[in-house]
């Protein structure tokens, strides 16, 4: 994969967790598969566990561990208030910064030379 493409889905994935998580408490590795279900987001457990463990610390997600009769706890996240609220906000971020990009995607094609003409 190119560069800027792993830079740009790293920049995205935790808004993307938060997305997934906004839907009810998940566990890891059930993130990871819907992740997995979109091909340009698809992700391994090792870059979504670090993920999950930076939102916690930031207190935007919240754990709760289940016991498993299969092997160990199953950890479960959901959102916190600031979890929802930093969702939020970066909905209205993404709104706008979609409406940026619309407009420079439109000025490239105004500056583009005719290539008829060319």
């Amino acid at each position: 994969m190119d560069g800027w493409i792993t830079q740009l889905r790293k920049g995205l994935l935790d808004y993307c967790v938060l997305l997934l998580l906004r839907r009810g408490e998940s566990y890891g590795y059930e993130i990871v598969q819907e992740l997995k279900r979109i091909e340009e987001l698809a992700v391994s457990e090792s870059t979504v566990y670090p993920i999950l463990g930076r939102l916690r610390s930031e207190k935007l997600v919240k754990t709760r561990d289940v016991p498993s009769p299969e092997g160990p706890a199953r950890r479960y996240f959901s959102l916190t208030a600031l979890g929802r609220l930093r969702l939020a906000e970066m909905n209205a971020y993404w709104k706008s910064l979609d409406r940026a990009l619309g407009r420079l995607r439109e000025d490239a094609k105004e500056d583009r030379p005719d290539e008829a003409g060319a």
